[in-house]
């Protein structure tokens, strides 16, 4: 009797072994399956920033793919371009962009930096020969970047954007901001933080990477342009404090162009031009790095 209970118990133990084998075998298929329809994104350039850190928004142009739209991918939540129509360089670290009439790379959103920045960093590289002009390639502004909003918003079509305008012995660096929000959907304000006329900045447009970083302090309201690790000057933007940008009201990011361009614009419109030169290493932070911060940005080439 113990013979044949033994027997039947090895019996027993062997139905069990193998019904852990099947079910391990069904496991792996299942689990090849989902690494099947969910291929590994590439190695794109990562920074040293903790989930949920300061850097909301960081796009190096260093890919090398067919595909141009993982070319221009942000490295911070693997947001991948909408649209590139650039053109991929030598930039100041690996590859960059160059732009031109109808070129710039376009985003869905610049991920959560909207949400969080009521201080806030925007710092690229950029690289661009003399005179800007506008689609027509009359003299007219471009465009490093911009956020495109309802027009119902802002009369620009836009809440946040950058231009510059004029040549290498004088540029106009203008940055405008819309924030908040009226009973009619409408923004609440309306600012112009430039540096123009008398205070246009030389040897901006010289063909040469030029390291571009703007800085803004809620404590303070002050916008600080530090070209090349030096501090140009500070904008003031009287009591305003945080920023306030409407996250909901933005439809889309341009890198390269103004906020009522698109790819076939030949036009003289000076919110649709595109920017005619080279950028790289672009990046938005949710708040106001520091002096130190910013030197190692500068010195790395970052």
């Amino acid at each position: 009797m113990d013979l044949i209970y033994s027997n039947f118990e090895k019996q027993n133990d062997m139905k069990k072994i193998s019904k852990f084998i099947v079910l391990l075998l069904i496991s792996s298929f299942f689990i090849a399956c989902q690494s099947m329809d969910h291929p590994v994104l590439g190695d794109y350039p990562q920074d040293a920033n903790p989930a949920g850190g300061p850097l909301k928004f960081y796009v190096a142009f260093d890919g090398t793919s067919d595909d141009v739209l993982k070319n221009a991918v942000d490295s911070i939540r693997a947001n991948f371009a909408t649209m590139n129509t650039t053109t991929p360089i030598d930039g100041v670290s690996g590859k960059a962009i160059e732009g031109g009439v109808g070129k710039f790379v376009a985003y869905a959103k610049p991920n959560d930096f909207a949400v969080y920045a009521n201080s806030f960093t925007i710092s690229f590289w950029e690289k661009h020969d003399g005179q800007t002009k506008n689609n027509a390639l009359m003299n007219g502004p471009e465009y490093p970047f911009s956020f495109v909003s309802p027009a119902s918003y802002h009369w620009s079509s836009s809440n946040f954007f950058l231009l510059f305008e004029g040549n290498n012995t004088a540029c106009a660096v203008k940055f405008v901001i819309a924030s908040g929000v009226n009973s009619s959907g409408a923004s609440t304000a309306d600012t112009w933080l430039t540096w123009e006329g008398p205070n246009s900045i030389p040897g901006l447009l010289d063909n040469q990477w030029h390291h571009c970083v703007f800085v803004y302090d809620e404590t303070t309201s002050g916008l600080t342009f530090y070209l090349d690790n030096e501090v140009i000057g500070t904008k003031t933007w009287a009591g305003h404090g945080a920023l306030g940008l409407a996250n909901d009201k933005i439809n889309s990011v341009r890198i390269g162009c103004g906020p009522q361009g698109n790819a076939s614009d030949v036009s003289d419109n000076w919110l649709a031009s595109t920017w005619k030169g080279g950028l790289d290493q672009f990046r938005m932070y949710a708040t106001a790095l520091t002096p130190e911060e910013i030197a190692e940005l500068y010195s790395a080439r970052k």
